[in-house]
């Protein structure tokens, strides 16, 4: 018969384990959820724009990130909580699908929120609120569509002023008035490798080689690669050359077999120095004899093999990473061959130049392909401290991922808040069509749009409150396109000032969000089957329960 000391709890005690913890109800659940998904987008918000904050985040390896682009941000956060991390990951499919509006995604998913918990306090059930976002989203695209600037659909992605157009206001995002400088660049270096269709545009290659020293005005695009080492013996050029790559390494060591050779006197050790020797230069000597003038080596190059290299005019590259190799080969167009032989004709690469040049007192190897058939560019970045170039390289990843976007969609829609203040005025109107309690929650998402010119006015140091009701009024008498210019703190005709923002990337943003939230609202209780702070205690090795 069981003791009653060894009756197990009532209710949900009974049912799991000890040191679980259970959270429901609205106080519990809904509004802890909310509260840990305004804090992040707190975080992140105070960045949205081109006037947005620097966060200085040091994530576990020590490493220090000084970056005002929110997927950096969150990434190096590491997020814990379950809720906020539902947000994190919207945006991160935001930052994988667009490579833009990561931040746009976080931060209004948290103004959703925030307002979904003041219509909770008002007495509205969760899933009216969901029912609410869910048919504003929906009108919201229908908007989105409506707004779209005719005819952009219609572009040619390599006509360089419409690209620069489409990329100004992502690049600028990053890098307030440095976009004029950028853009150029990463548009020729994306036209450069655009495919014949440009649906297949790759964002692989188009890379970015960082180089302290000099300024953003000393940057510059090669048409092929940069690789960050010098060349491994005396010869430091090539015109014209055909590369071969071996992906085993040039060394001596690399023999078929593995085996144990005795030597009984001094000459046969001599005799077998030279078996070796003239075996390493009859390899490099039909290399050579191929019509390779460059090898390019993916492991060791041994010290005997460079000696015959040197005597045969071979220059030689050393690349130790296999990512980087890969895009070589796609560079020159040749083919890794494993093993160090006679490469076929159809195996050597091409490249127009392989030279060591020197960069700011760094020593960099140069392969350029200035005729056709290339498809890996590079931009190569100039600033003062490693900080400015990893923030430089976020700016061109986003420029390089709405290229990509572009490619596909080339839709725009009025920037600078003016579709914001645009969908909420049409959302507003929406809502007082709708008779059910969810028209509260439509009339809330309508109001959330405002996060967008208020964040950008008082980032820039404006007044929010007078923005705003200026852009409703200029609005409301019909002016679509009127949005904020930040310089000046006024509102203007966007389409003059030529801001613009890709369809594709607030319709995903958007819709992110608005999936975010409701993926958070729909959480009513919070069950955490292992205790809080670690493995349980009498889950020792030891056996028994351990005595507090």
């Amino acid at each position: 018969m069981v003791g009653l000391g060894a009756m197990p709890g009532y209710g949900i005690q009974s049912m799991l384990k000890e040191g679980h913890r259970h959270l429901s109800g609205l106080e519990e659940a809904v509004l802890k959820n909310i509260d840990a998904c305004r804090e992040l987008s707190a975080i992140t918000r105070t960045s949205l724009g081109p006037n947005g904050m620097n966060k200085m985040v040091i994530n576990h390896l020590d490493k220090l990130f000084v970056t005002n682009d929110a997927a950096t941000i969150v990434n190096e956060l590491e997020v814990q909580h379950p809720a906020a991390k539902i947000l994190v990951l919207a945006g991160r499919a935001q930052q994988e699908e667009i490579g833009d509006g990561a931040n746009l995604t976080i931060s209004f998913a948290g103004e959703l929120l925030e307002k979904a918990e003041e219509l909770i306090r008002m007495g509205l059930h969760p899933s009216e609120i969901i029912i609410g976002y869910t048919k504003a989203i929906s009108k919201t695209i229908e908007v989105l569509e409506d707004l779209v600037e005719k005819g952009s659909e219609n572009m040619d992605v390599r006509n360089k002023e419409e690209v620069v157009l489409r990329m100004r206001s992502a690049v600028a995002s990053k890098q307030f008035g440095q976009e004029d400088i950028l853009c150029p660049l990463v548009a020729d270096a994306c036209m450069q490798v655009c495919p014949k269709n440009p649906a297949n545009f790759n964002v692989d290659n188009v890379r970015v080689a960082k180089l302290v020293g000099g300024g953003l005005h000393n940057s510059t695009v090669v048409r092929g690669m940069v690789l960050k080492n010098d060349a491994v013996g005396s010869i430091k050029r090539a015109e014209k050359a055909k590369i071969a790559v071996f992906a085993g390494g040039v060394d001596t060591s690399a023999t078929e077999t593995k085996g144990t050779v005795l030597i009984h006197s001094a000459e046969q050790l001599e005799n077998y120095a030279k078996t070796e020797e003239a075996k390493v230069e009859e390899l490099i000597k039909a290399v050579a004899d191929a019509g390779a003038k460059v090898i390019v080596s993916g492991a060791a190059v041994g010290d005997m093999a460079l000696h015959f290299c040197e005597r045969y005019k071979l220059m030689v590259l050393k690349i130790s990473s296999k990512f980087e190799l890969r895009r070589f080969c796609r560079t020159t167009g040749a083919v890794a061959i494993l093993k160090l032989s006679q490469p076929n004709a159809d195996e050597l690469g091409y490249a127009d130049s392989v030279s060591v040049e020197e960069i700011g007192g760094t020593r960099v190897t140069v392969v350029k392909n200035e005729e056709g058939g290339n498809s890996v560019a590079t931009v190569v970045l100039r600033g003062s401290t490693d900080s400015i170039l990893d923030d430089l390289e976020r700016a061109v990843d986003d420029g390089v991922n709405t290229y990509k976007s572009m490619c596909r969609d080339s839709r725009i829609i009025p920037g600078a808040a003016a579709t914001e203040i645009e969908l909420a005025k049409r959302l507003k109107e929406f809502s007082l069509k709708e008779t059910g309690l969810d028209q509260y929650a439509i009339a809330k998402f309508a109001e959330s749009f405002e996060m967008v010119p208020r964040t950008l006015s008082e980032n820039a140091g404006l007044s929010a409150m007078e923005i705003i009701s200026s852009l409703y009024a200029e609005h409301a008498a019909g002016n679509t396109k009127v949005g904020i210019d930040l310089e000046e703190g006024l509102c203007k005709d966007v389409s003059a000032l030529k801001i613009w923002d890709l369809y594709v990337t607030k319709f995903f943003a958007l819709k992110y969000s608005a999936d975010a939230v409701c993926t958070v609202l729909r959480v009513d209780q919070i069950i955490m089957a292992k205790p809080a702070g670690g493995p349980r205690r009498d889950a020792q090795p030891g056996g028994g329960m351990d005595e507090d």
